[in-house]
């Protein structure tokens, strides 16, 4: 059960090691693009490819999805980023039970955004957690984990295409210990519980009275969507791949263009200097900085944020 691009190396790791799959759950075919035409998700046009059985609820926790599942008998439901809530009546079909991947050590990061929160709250390091799915979210008991460190100046994207990656290898594992009945299920600690809510425009905005640190955090955590924006001449100005050039120092001007570098523009926060390796204008690609540059100029002493 899966839906983006995330779960797509765990379902690979499945039929490369030649696991019965009953069926593929995702989401319904959704519009994209401008002409909002219906497209399957990753999990779906993989699936196809493979010619396994696809299904798409609306809701999965529904008794007649649920009434299905039953007739297929599975032994065990693997659910990775799929999508929607599942209730008890789904969780309880496979003998073996439901059990999901999730991208951080739990209980750290519960919810929707632990990959983004993770990097904005400059973490050292995160991971994957195999757990036994109930009904509360991300609640489960623990069966497996994968620690992870944080590279220095990784984006989210990045982040993402390596845990998804991981995914995979970690699934694998899980199952065989729990074929040869070598996992144990460890209860959470509630006490260390955190939840990584879904990122909302509000936090998108860059204060360019925060120091350097923070304010590189923010643009990583939000590369490559949905993106860190400043301030232009009224215009929203999406920021990417950024680096701390300078953790120190207070006599610059928040949000000024210092310097233009050969692959980046060097700008003042509130406490020392960051540097910008793309932009994109409203309604324009994502672009470089000398690709950027020779369409808008922005000259040294140009104050982001007015």
């Amino acid at each position: 059960m899966g839906t983006p691009q995330f779960a797509v190396p765990t379902l690979e790791a499945l039929i490369q090691e030649g696991h019965e799959i009953l069926a593929v759950v995702t989401q319904p075919d959704r519009p994209k693009g401008r002409g909002r035409k219906r497209v399957p998700s990753p999990i779906k046009e993989l699936a196809l490819m493979h010619q396994m059985e696809v299904l798409q609820p609306q809701k999965a926790s529904d008794e007649d999805f649920c009434d299905h599942l039953r007739k297929m008998e599975p032994d065990l439901a693997i659910v990775v980023a799929f999508g929607q809530i599942l209730k008890k009546n789904l969780l309880a079909i496979p003998e073996w039970g439901v059990i999901n991947i999730h991208a951080s050590l739990l209980p750290k990061y519960r919810g929707a955004a632990p990959i983004q929160w993770a990097i904005l709250n400059s973490e050292p390091k995160t991971g994957l957690t195999v757990m036994r799915m109930d009904e509360g979210l991300d609640t489960g008991p623990i069966l497996l984990q994968k620690e992870v460190p944080i590279l220095q100046d990784e984006t989210a994207g990045q982040l993402h295409d390596r845990l998804s990656l991981l995914a995979g290898q970690v699934i694998i594992k899980a199952l065989t210990d729990m074929s040869n009945s070598q996992l144990n299920e460890t209860p959470q600690d509630e006490s260390l519980a955190s939840y990584a809510s879904k990122i909302e425009k509000r936090d998108c905005l860059v204060d360019w009275k925060q120091p350097a640190t923070r304010i590189s955090c923010l643009i990583r955590a939000l590369d490559p969507r949905p993106g860190a924006y400043t301030l232009l001449e009224g215009k929203q100005i999406k920021l990417f791949s950024s680096r701390v050039v300078e953790e120190a120092g207070l006599d610059g001007v928040p949000g000024r263009v210092v310097r233009h570098t050969k692959n980046a523009i060097q700008v003042d926060t509130g406490q020392g200097m960051i540097g910008i390796r793309e932009i994109q204008y409203p309604g324009k690609k994502r672009l470089s900085i000398p690709d950027f540059l020779r369409g808008f100029p922005l000259p040294e002493g140009t104050i982001f944020g007015d």
